[in-house]
């Protein structure tokens, strides 16, 4: 009798080399899969790349081995049946091999499942959105600092049920592909301008309900002028937000407020055509009347969300003057030394990595090193400049507001108007009341204690 007769089972393992591949596959990524079992059981590896490692090379070596096998018996099942045959007791052997089969399939269903939820759980990660692919570093930088830090990539940019689920995975792949052939645009378009939205209504409105009562926000921006002293100076805004009926966001999403655009561009920062639906029932057709657009009818038309205003609230970038003024005021950067603000701002936006900052520095200022402040620049320029992705100083403009980018004036810009010649309001006092404006000590901020 051959030895194959005695084992059955290595008979129908070994009985083609695609099986034979197969076993060495699934048993290399079971011993694997145990071998990283720590960091499966924690949901969450020290990098992403051992992540990607972890939950999901690991578990498709797997699988790929569990499909092998059957196919390597498959094709060479006349010789299994023919050795199987001279098994003297032949009953016997294949109650082996059906029991051996049930309990692999057992266990390679729950290494598999486990494998598989795992796999699901960890491309949920704010790790492996943000850093298992380098061209994202932008983004997860900027989301690191901003409000919404603590809320998951997930929760805003992949839609509600399956579907959305299905979607964001079948975009993620072609984002893959395009990063594997490097034909991903630089800098990567925003989410508007690649139209990858997902509705604020699913979004944003899961957790700030338009209907709330807000009233007048006060705002106090604090900037410092390019003289020798970096002389500080503030303005206070009340910003009239408003709520469900009123102020800034009534006016715009109000109960039975509705307001369509066109956009002449995929930034959407140029809007020569707006509908405006009152809570009256009233419709309003404003045109741009310097806009030379041959058929306004082939834009497209959109539908304002809240994303339209707040295009950047998880991931804001800032511009160099207002950083320089942010690590001034919060004592990050020294005050007392000479012109920093200018020579601040000059070095940031001229450098073309961080590595110039402490040489530029120390140019500005005789030859005098300063690490402490060359260290907060560095910072700052790592925080908003990625020179290898084409994202540099204003890259992401910022919609809220009109100073650093047209945001709010992309409608009220005084020349949207209707036939009857009514214009888009841009009185400022619609929005804001102007309590101070550059000032070094405004008085309402002593009143209230703020200053």
């Amino acid at each position: 009798m051959t030895p194959g007769v005695k084992r059955p089972l290595v008979v129908l393992l070994a009985s083609h080399w695609v099986s034979m591949l197969g076993v060495a596959l699934a048993t290399t990524a079971g011993l694997s899969w145990l071998f990283v079992l720590p960091q499966q059981l924690g949901g969450r590896a020290s990098n992403p790349y051992v992540g990607i490692l972890a939950f999901l090379a690991i578990p498709a070596v797997l699988f790929l081995g569990l499909i092998l096998i059957p196919i390597g018996i498959a094709l060479a099942r006349h010789q299994v049946v023919g050795t199987l045959s001279a098994v003297p007791d032949r009953r016997a052997a294949w109650r082996r091999i059906g029991l051996f089969v049930g309990l692999i399939t057992f266990a390679n269903i729950l290494i598999g499942s486990q494998a598989t939820y795992r796999a699901v759980s960890y491309m949920e990660t704010d790790q492996f959105c943000g850093q298992s692919c380098h061209v994202m570093k932008p983004e997860f930088t900027a989301w690191g600092h901003a409000p919404h830090s603590h809320v998951q990539c997930v929760e805003c940019h992949i839609a509600p049920g399956a579907e959305g689920w299905f979607t964001s995975k079948m975009n993620g792949s072609k984002q893959l592909i395009a990063v594997v052939t490097d034909s991903y645009p630089k800098p990567l378009e925003g989410a508007i301008e690649s139209n990858k939205l997902v509705s604020a209504t699913l979004t944003c409105e899961k957790c700030h309900n338009r209907d709330r009562e807000i009233g007048d926000v006060m705002r106090v921006k604090t900037s410092f002028k390019d003289d020798e002293k970096n002389s500080r100076i503030q303005t206070v805004l009340m910003m009239q937000v408003g709520g469900k009926a009123k102020g800034i966001h009534g006016a715009h999403m109000g109960p039975g407020v509705e307001i369509r655009y066109a956009a002449a561009d995929a930034k959407r920062d140029k809007i020569p055509w707006v509908e405006y639906k009152g809570a009256d029932g009233s419709t309003r057709t404003y045109v741009d009347t310097s806009a030379k657009v041959s058929n306004m009818d082939a834009l497209p038309r959109h539908t304002m969300e809240c994303t339209d205003c707040h295009n950047r609230p998880a991931h804001s970038f800032e511009l160099a003057a207002d950083a320089v003024d942010e690590a001034l005021a919060s004592g990050a950067l020294p005050v007392s030394m000479p012109f920093l603000k200018k020579n601040a701002v000059d070095i940031l936006t001229r450098s073309q990595s961080d590595a110039e900052i402490p040489t530029r520095l120390a140019q500005a200022y005789g030859g005098k090193q300063n690490d402490a402040v060359a260290k907060v620049l560095t910072a700052i320029y790592d925080e908003n400049v990625f020179p290898d992705l084409k994202v540099t100083w204003g890259t992401y403009p910022n919609n809220m507001g009109h100073t650093d980018a047209p945001g709010c004036f992309r409608c009220h810009d005084g020349g949207h108007v209707t036939a009857d010649k009514k214009e888009i309001t841009q009185d400022c006092g619609a929005c804001h009341r102007t309590v101070a404006v550059d000032e070094a000590s405004p008085e309402v901020l002593k009143t209230l204690g703020l200053n």
